[in-house]
Formats: C-alpha cells, sequence, structure tokens
C-alpha cells in the first residue's frame, strides 16, 4: 500500500520536465516544461511525482531528464 504515503516518502531523485508533448493523453495541465519535480518512485517505464495539482501521479520517462 505504497501510494497511501507517497507525500511522506523519502525523495528518489529530482527530474526536469523537458516537454508536454504528449501523443495520446493531457499532460500539459499536470506538467510544465522545464520545472523539476521529486521523486517519489520509479518503475521500468514510469516516475512518479507531484505533479502541478498537488497529487502523486505518475508519468512516462520520456517528458522527463534528470537533473
Amino acid at each position: 500500500m505504497i501510494h497511501l504515503n507517497w507525500h511522506e516518502r523519502e525523495t528518489v531523485k529530482k527530474v526536469k520536465c523537458v516537454h508536454t508533448d504528449a501523443a495520446k493523453y493531457i499532460v500539459n495541465r499536470a506538467l510544465t516544461a522545464g520545472k523539476t519535480y521529486e521523486v517519489k518512485n520509479e518503475t521500468e517505464e514510469f516516475y512518479f511525482i507531484i505533479d502541478n495539482s498537488g497529487k502523486v501521479g505518475g508519468f512516462y520517462k520520456d517528458y522527463f531528464q534528470n537533473a
């Protein structure tokens, strides 16, 4: 039940959003290009970060680079 305490979890690393050009989903409401985000959890394909809405969301790693 990792999702219940994501806000209190230690930050794994920081990543910088490089673009919000999504082919399938609208991500420009949740991410801002050029902004740095704290990664709370990471899988092979996704970063789980606290986005602009203040909630934890999972986003493809394609949108980010290491900060």
